[in-house]
């Protein structure tokens, strides 16, 4: 403790030495006062350097006065909102790196020795530029890893749970060989697994000393990585019987190695795979079980609506979301390279049990529903197969979220277009099954399914409406085409599916698709005359059976008969045929009449068969409605207009097939008409009684009516005659493959023929 003053010593520095400690305070203020000035001007000189002096000259003092005046008058605030130029010499080190700064530990540095003035710009013209290693070294430590993530979660949660909730993708990690957390999850599962070597088939030399005492050297292969019988049988043990994650593991990564057999050479793998055998028992092992082991560990919750929930907050999930990620990514990577149909059929039905645990990885589900739809869209295609990749597709609609059900929706319409751009008699079928499969698809939410639906047709009438202001020659095709005409067809699938009033009845309320009604039936009728020439009569009946599958199951009157006298009364059909030796055209297969088919008897007697049997179809929706009479009036007049006028023209048509054709069904028409008119004559209501109007016949089979029962009769015939087609194009196809056979057989067998020839020359050759 010091020591205080004594009282006569504070007395004698009051009294003696007051004057001479001040003069000696204000001399060393007047010493500073000069070394600042000193500095200031040492300091002006080197920014005249940097700021624009040339060959080392000053700048002026008037200028260094104006700038001290300036930044003495600055706060920091308004020092830093202008900004600051960075001295050539600086920015000259900093443009020589190529790549720009990265964040991490910056290196100290030890400063100049200048004064304390000088402290600041020392530092920053000092600021150290990292290295390439130090580079990577703070790549590492800002989040490229899942530890730094691990600890951004301790250090800063909120951003984490905010990187959580907006991109959850940020977080996962495909780093699929470090799994040893998988193995702590696994506690009682007790497991050898292989030992990895840094090189595969490495070679061992070992020295065999013979009976004569000579060495020789044998080289042994190390097979420690090869997946053998065994264990595949090991692996299959532990999960059925223990659930064993670690065995899943193991199992996962020889999938992985399987799944990309013979490709990606450069890549290294856990294990290989040779034996083909092992490769078919490891293939069911792991499309069978790693669901099931993940179900038990991870089980999925599903509510009565349909949907499903999964605890990826556990640390289970966690932990096994690599796992699952490469799983998921090699199973779609052999969804790409299989051609057997039972093969592909399991492949694609492992995925169903584990679509609810990829809800949450959204690149994983955009590359799943894509090859996917690519099998269901396939022509070569099986249709079990087809049906399986239906399956999947539609689980995943059911349990994700509108977004997800959006994307599935314009995924599998992009797909029934591109899977019906070929079609043929072969092909027909199969494009059939995708538009009544997909059209399930868009009533499981049929919020989404309006907007992806309108969205559609309205393309749909784009297409049409710049078909018809474009002159150009070739303009039409862009309507007239297969694509078009399937994809009008599809939307008369879909809006029959789902705004039948039956269905409306059972869910209380009318459908959201039923809006989309009338504009498709516009764009239809539009297609359908946008070039009435006869070549095109095909296109024209696709169109009236998809306006007449839209008109029965929604119970809305569409005007199809003024289109169908239209066919009647065009060239075609009232000029007589030429004679030809062509087979009948097939309607069903082909939307346009190629040139030799035109003016020939075989396609008018089949023009005229479609026309008649698409009538009545039209005429059978209505057969029991209280207006039928008036509605089938008009057309009964034009049929026997044409009748009449084919028959007493000396240029008319003289084809008595179509006339007799015609004949019976305006028979019918007017036999159905009177059979209404007696039932209306016994009601006891007005016309304006919508009620009583709905009400007329209700209930009554349109069978037992006249007209219906015709054409249940025309009906059997034509699905009689359609079996006969269906039965001979099976028997031909069954013949073209047993004839590819055959010429397979014959070639092995000249190959082997020569074989034998050229190892009997080179036989004789040795014997010379």
């Amino acid at each position: 403790m010091a020591k205080s003053t004594k009282k006569s010593t504070r007395k004698f520095e009051k009294n003696h030495l007051k004057d001479a400690l001040e003069k000696r305070k204000a001399g060393a203020k007047i010493k500073q006062r000069q070394q600042v000035k000193a500095k200031r001007q040492a300091r002006n000189a080197k920014d005249a350097e940097f700021m624009g002096g040339k060959d080392g000259e000053e700048a002026p003092k008037a200028k260094s006065s104006a700038k001290e005046d300036a930044f003495a008058k600055m706060n920091v605030d308004d020092f830093f909102q202008g900004g600051f130029e960075i001295p050539e010499k600086l920015a000259r080190k900093l443009k020589s790196k190529s790549a720009p700064e990265k964040l991490g530990k910056r290196k100290r540095t030890e400063p100049e020795e200048e004064d304390d003035d000088d402290s600041s710009e020392a530092s920053f013209e000092e600021a150290p530029v990292m290295s390439d290693s130090e580079d990577d070294a703070a790549e590492d430590d800002i989040g490229m890893s899942k530890g730094a993530m691990d600890a951004l979660a301790e250090k800063d949660p909120e951003f984490y749970k905010y990187l959580k909730e907006n991109d959850p993708e940020a977080l996962d990690f495909d780093d699929y060989a470090d799994l040893a957390e998988v193995d702590a999850l696994s506690g009682s599962d007790v497991e050898e697994e292989p030992k990895k070597k840094k090189q595969k088939n490495s070679k061992k030399k070992i020295q065999v000393e013979t009976e004569e005492g000579s060495g020789e050297e044998e080289e042994e292969e190390d097979d420690a990585s090869e997946v053998t019988k065994p264990m595949v049988s090991k692996w299959t043990k532990a999960m059925t019987g223990q659930n064993s994650l670690r065995a899943m593991r193991q199992v996962v990564l020889a999938f992985r190695a399987a799944a990309h057999l013979n490709e990606d050479e450069g890549k290294d793998y856990k294990y290989t795979i040779s034996n083909p055998e092992v490769y078919h028992d490891l293939l069911l092992t792991t499309l069978k079980h790693v669901p099931e082991v993940l179900n038990h560990h991870l089980p999925v919750k599903e509510s009565a609506s349909g949907k499903v929930r999964v605890s990826t907050d556990s640390k289970k999930f966690k932990t096994l979301s690599p796992l699952l990620k490469s799983h998921s990514t090699s199973v779609l990577h052999l969804l790409g390279s299989l051609s057997d149909a039972p093969t592909l059929k399991i492949t694609l039905s492992s995925l169903t049990p584990l679509l609810p645990y990829l809800l949450s990885f959204k690149k994983i589900l955009k590359t799943l529903v894509k090859s996917v739809v690519d099998i269901w869209s396939d022509p070569s295609s099986t249709e079990a197969t087809r049906i399986t990749a239906f399956l999947v597709v539609r689980r995943l609609a059911v349990i994700g979220d509108p977004g997800l059900r959006e994307a599935v929706l314009k995924t599998v319409y992009q797909g029934l277009i591109k899977g019906s751009r070929s079609t043929t008699i072969h092909t027909i079928q199969g494009i059939n099954l995708m538009k009544n499969s997909a059209a399930e698809l868009w009533g499981i939410d049929q919020g989404v399914g309006y907007t992806t639906g309108f969205t559609f047709i309205r393309q749909l009438a784009i297409h049409l409406r710049s078909s018809i202001t474009n002159n150009q020659k070739e303009s039409y095709k862009t309507i007239y085409n297969w694509q078009y005409v399937h994809s009008l067809d599809f939307w008369s699938c879909v809006l029959s599916e789902h705004c039948n009033p039956i269905k409306e009845a059972e869910s209380g309320k009318e459908s959201e698709l039923r809006p989309l009604i009338y504009p498709l039936v516009q764009v239809t009728l539009g297609a359908m005359r946008l070039i009435p020439t006869s070549t095109y009569f095909p296109l024209r009946f696709h169109m009236m059976r998809s306006l007449l599958r839209l008109s029965r199951a929604t119970g809305t009157y569409i005007p199809l008969a003024a289109a169908l006298l239209e066919v009647l009364n065009s060239a075609e059909m009232k000029k007589p045929p030429k004679p030809s030796t062509l087979k009948s055209l097939d309607f069903a297969s082909n939307y346009k009449a190629q040139k030799t088919y035109l003016r020939t008897r075989v396609y008018q007697d089949g023009v005229g068969e479609q026309v008649v049997e698409l009538l009545s179809a039209f005429f059978v929706l209505w057969s029991t409605s209280i207006a039928f009479p008036e509605l089938a009036l008009p057309v009964i007049v034009m049929l026997k207009r044409w009748l009449k006028d084919a028959n007493n023209k000396a240029s008319g048509n003289k084809n008595n097939k179509l006339n007799s054709a015609l004949l019976l069904l305006i028979q019918k028409l007017e036999a159905n008409g009177k059979f209404i008119e007696e039932r209306r004559a016994k009601v006891d209501f007005a016309p304006n009684n919508r009620a009583g109007v709905d009400g007329f016949l209700k209930g009554f089979e349109w069978e037992k009516t006249p007209l219906g029962a015709f054409v249940v009769g025309q009906r059997k015939q034509r699905e009689e005659k359609a079996r006969l087609v269906e039965q001979g194009r099976r028997e031909e196809e069954r013949k073209r493959k047993q004839d590819r056979q055959k010429e397979k057989e014959a070639d092995v067998s000249d190959e082997e023929m020569e074989d034998v020839d050229e190892s009997g020359f080179e036989s004789e050759e040795d014997d010379e």
